[in-house]
């Protein structure tokens, strides 16, 4: 039975974020709020936990799970060949609505799906969404929905949709917009936009001038 927690009472948030992160530990789904949409999140180094959030979204290994961290630090530990201009973008516009694809460390230990060395990495910019990440380490998210339908704003919606297969949700109200992040492809000598979001290109390219926009 999943158990919801709201995280804007001071008691329930510390007891929710309590549960949530023994949850991630044992391998269970959490959803949470984050900066764009609700977030349905496991432990990004357990790859029985990204299989089951893939099959309660209804999506293939072809589409693979982002990975959300709660700070720039994180990166060092997970990412390889990250350029000056990746870090540049990184200081520019985290905690926030950018989600950076870079090639991963060879060396770890985690199964997100086919992705073909690289992982797209973001840190949101929601308090309780950090709160968690500081406490259990990276986490595969996705959005809170199943394959197909919107992504959800707030927690009803996805608890609707995802039902028990959640053993935790933190319901944090209402997500401050619903536009989601843009996407920039870091694995190159230039950074690439992939999906334009709640950045534009001509955001970034204030920060990285060389942006090129993938057609």
């Amino acid at each position: 039975m999943a158990r919801r927690y709201d995280t804007n009472d001071a008691t329930d948030r510390i007891t929710g974020l309590r549960e949530a992160a023994s949850a991630v530990r044992r391998g269970e789904l959490v959803v949470l709020p984050t900066d764009t949409v609700y977030g349905v999140g496991a432990d990004a180094f357990s790859s029985e936990a990204v299989a089951d959030l893939l099959e309660a979204k209804g999506r293939g290994r072809n589409m693979p799970t982002p990975v959300l961290i709660g700070s720039p630090n994180t990166l060092h530990g997970l990412v390889t060949d990250f350029s000056e201009m990746a870090w540049e973008l990184v200081d520019a516009f985290w905690p926030g609505a950018l989600t950076l694809v870079a090639k991963h460390q060879p060396s770890l230990q985690w199964d997100l799906g086919d992705t073909r060395g690289t992982v797209a990495i973001r840190m949101p910019l929601h308090p309780v969404a950090i709160e968690l990440l500081t406490e259990v380490g990276p986490m595969a998210v996705s959005s809170a929905n199943l394959t197909g339908h919107p992504a959800p704003e707030d927690c009803d919606a996805a608890q609707e949709m995802l039902g028990d297969s959640i053993s935790v949700y933190l319901d944090g109200g209402p997500t401050p917009g619903i536009v989601p992040s843009s996407i920039v492809d870091v694995t190159g000598k230039v950074p690439v936009l992939l999906r334009e979001g709640a950045l534009s290109a001509e955001e970034l390219r204030k920060v990285v001038p060389d942006l090129e926009v993938a057609n």
